[in-house]
């Protein structure tokens, strides 16, 4: 398993430096898991999406809204169970985030992410 910190550095790094201020990358795959790690300079956003089967945002640095149902603004330690809808995440400062999710259930393959 690789060390989070260092990523959460370069990854901030390399979204500041990005024309669309984001930068993210998959650091655990296993089965139907998949664990990435996601940071976004602030104001920058990932586009409404759909939800895989299961999904959690912990952010490891800074604050984010994430749009739906509550909208909810999660800040540094917070973790958040994804809801099953269309949602997208807006980068209210600088941050980093893990994004784990499910890809599939039991007898489906799994999602293309």
């Amino acid at each position: 398993m690789p060390d989070l910190m260092p990523l959460v550095s370069s990854h901030m790094q390399a979204a500041r430096a990005d024309e669309h201020g984001r930068s993210a990358e998959l650091v655990l795959r296993d089965g139907v898991l998949r664990q990435s790690i996601l940071a976004l300079r602030e104001g920058a956003e990932l586009a409404e999406h759909n939800a895989p089967h299961a999904a959690s945002l912990q952010v490891l640095v800074g604050r984010v809204r994430v749009t739906g149902e509550d909208e909810p603004v999660l800040s540094a330690g917070e973790l958040h169970a994804l809801t099953h809808q269309r949602h997208a995440v807006v980068a209210l400062e600088d941050s980093v985030f893990l994004l784990t999710t499910v890809t599939s259930q039991p007898g489906e393959p799994p999602q293309d992410q």
